[in-house]
């Protein structure tokens, strides 16, 4: 069995979905490796390090023409259209919105698994590329708000003077969120939280954050763990509350998402105007509309005296980890997939475990799930 990696083609990417750690295991467990030669140079992996770890380095129509391909973005047209009949993907597909991919995947007879779809069991955590990617983008975001920030994060005391500590709020306590709560405090600044969920109130104060609390008439707790979309009149007051909040800010980390649609307005434009100059907004939604209406994805702006950042992509930011915790994942993910044979591997029943079942979208020429922009749905026979 070959695994091919091939270089992804998305502007601005410089993760690589294998690295020389996880070919070597892939190698253990029988399988060649292909990858497309510089694939991994965006994350300082180079060609000899992956050949020394076992793999050949090819151009991009071998990589995509081998029997399992591994990505990080679902691929674009012509990637599919040299992927072999009978081929098994494994990638992000961006299964919120359905732009042909999936019906070109099955018309060109290739299983595609989607890793976003993986079902939040304890035994999936080890595969689960959505929260090693979000960890590292919290991480990522306190990071760089303490770059765009003109002042210290925590209180200094020196012979010229004192500086107070910042005092960051971060909006949405999911994977990002809790990472950016333990990142901003152990930089020293004062953390305080918000989130729909009150159920995340413990996890928010035992990374030492204080928790906004509102009572909104309503709960935001969504199935699976996520949040779910409030009331208008729920939206307009958690709007008007947060305002207040807000406005003493000097950070703000914004990481709320609901799946499959638009981010949640949190921060208005007039919390933006009530906000100290020189205060930072890092407003992780941007790529689906950002939580903040004047965030313009993938730029820095400033409005109102505030740092306004639309940064789309913050694994790309750190990219050898990112590809690390990404490979370990996809190996994790197919190792799950395939028998005991060290020597010539096979796939086992795809139905027969319900991580495989759940997250297969292409297979044997069909789609098996369909999306609108509300909702993802399985297709009845």
């Amino acid at each position: 069995m070959q695994v091919g990696i091939p270089m992804e083609s998305m502007a601005g990417e410089t993760r690589v979905a294998a690295t020389p750690e996880s070919v070597k295991k892939l190698r253990a467990a029988g399988c060649s490796v292909v990858i497309e030669s510089n694939a991994g140079l965006g994350a300082h992996f180079t060609n000899k390090a992956y050949q020394e770890a076992g793999a050949e380095i090819v151009d991009d129509a071998h990589a995509l023409a081998a029997d399992v391909v591994f990505k990080i973005h679902k691929p674009t047209p012509a990637e599919i259209r040299r992927m072999k009949r009978g081929a098994v993907l494994i990638s992000l597909l961006d299964m919120c919105h359905d732009d042909g991919t999936f019906d070109m995947l099955a018309e060109q007879g290739v299983d595609s698994f989607a890793l976003e779809m993986m079902p939040r069991l304890s035994r999936s955590q080890t595969m689960d590329v959505l929260s090693s990617q979000a960890n590292i983008a919290g991480y990522r975001a306190v990071l760089e708000a303490s770059r765009l920030y003109g002042r210290f994060f925590p209180m200094m005391m020196t012979s010229a003077g004192s500086a107070k500590p910042a005092r960051v709020v971060v909006l949405g306590a999911g994977v990002a969120g809790l990472q950016a709560i333990a990142t901003a405090r152990r930089l020293g600044a004062q953390v305080w939280a918000y989130d729909v969920r009150p159920e995340v109130k413990e996890q928010i104060q035992s990374l030492g954050a204080k928790f906004i609390e509102f009572d909104l008439g309503e709960s935001g707790s969504g199935q699976g763990g996520y949040a779910r979309i409030l009331s208008q009149d729920a939206q307009k007051k958690q709007q008007h509350l947060l305002q207040q909040e807000l406005k003493k800010a000097d950070i703000i980390i914004s990481t709320a998402l609901i799946p499959c649609m638009p981010a949640p307005i949190l921060i208005t434009e007039e919390a933006v105007r009530e906000m100290p100059e020189g205060a930072v907004i890092i407003d992780l939604a941007a790529g689906n509309g950002g939580n903040c209406p004047l965030t313009e994805a993938d730029k820095i702006i400033k409005k109102y005296g505030v740092i306004i950042c639309g940064y789309t992509n913050y694994p790309a930011l750190m990219p050898s980890d990112a590809s690390n915790f990404f490979a370990r994942n996809v190996y994790n993910f197919l190792k799950l997939m395939l028998d005991d044979n060290t020597v010539n591997p096979a796939f086992k029943d795809y139905f027969a475990d319900e991580i495989t079942s759940m997250t297969l979208i292409t297979h044997n020429g069909k789609t098996r799930f369909e999306t609108t922009h509300k909702a993802k749905k399985v297709k009845v026979g």
